[in-house]
């Protein structure tokens, strides 16, 4: 079976040549020549499949054969909104993995625990750019900024909202320790039976040192609904990929 290759191409409805960075991995790293045929997408649904017409220089130009709009697996909007680690590669990690297994947003958070303040957008959106490729998906997520927890939680969002956080009921209610023998009761759903394949989803996940209690209660306040991702802990770039998981389980059957 003769392999598929991707290219993105933002402006697809407009112009018949790849970017630039495109087409060096095209021409250069590939070797693909004029006759040669290749799938192109805008990142928005719509794919082509074209021919290579010129391969000179730095330079890289397309006919296209036919429109191949490929139709969203899921059919809700997916937010994730994370906040990064300390160690960059593992939510390089993340992202990767995410966008192969389908999202539609991603929010990096900046939180009281949070360990790193700035993400370099233009990295990850590299990183976004070919995991959607090489999953041979046509929908780029959209990538957001880093954004402080109290705005964000604030934010207008339509459909389902979700945090993801460790501590128990009592934590959060500021309730004294449960009497002796008698344990302390976790009653955060899990992610999966209460999300509503009909709506919207948005979660959060925190940092290493999880969120304050000041920012669960502050979540709650403006309606999300505190969630469970399964009983082992998790590290944050773990959760957050069992989170999209979960989602894209829910909303793509």
């Amino acid at each position: 079976m003769k392999e598929i290759r991707y290219f993105y191409a933002p402006d697809l409805a407009q112009s018949d040549e790849l970017p630039a960075e495109e087409a060096a991995h095209c021409l250069r790293v590939l070797r693909l020549q004029a006759g040669d045929e290749i799938w192109v997408t805008d990142g928005r649904g719509r794919c082509a499949r074209a021919e290579i017409l010129s391969a000179g220089g730095k330079r890289c130009r397309f006919k296209v054969l036919s429109e191949e709009p490929l139709p969203c697996e899921w059919n809700r909007h997916l937010h994730l909104a994370v906040a990064p680690t300390k160690h960059m590669d593992r939510i390089e990690w993340l992202v990767e993995k995410a966008t192969e297994i389908g999202f539609d947003e991603l929010t990096f958070l900046d939180c009281r625990y949070s360990e790193r303040k700035v993400v370099k957008a233009e990295r990850v959106d590299k990183i976004l750019v070919a995991a959607m490729k090489q999953s041979h998906k046509a929908f780029k997520p959209k990538l957001n900024g880093m954004e402080e927890f109290r705005r964000f939680v604030a934010g207008d969002f339509p459909g389902q909202k979700f945090i993801a956080h460790c501590y128990e009921e009592a934590d959060i209610e500021g309730l004294e320790e449960a009497a002796p023998g008698k344990g302390r009761k976790e009653r955060k759903p899990f992610l999966l039976d209460v999300l509503d394949a009909s709506r919207d989803a948005v979660v959060m996940v925190g940092p290493e040192g999880d969120f304050s209690v000041d920012e669960v209660r502050l979540a709650l306040q403006h309606g999300f609904l505190p969630v469970s991702l399964g009983k082992s802990r998790l590290r944050t770039e773990t959760a957050a990929l069992v989170a999209v998981h979960l989602m894209h389980i829910c909303h793509a059957r």
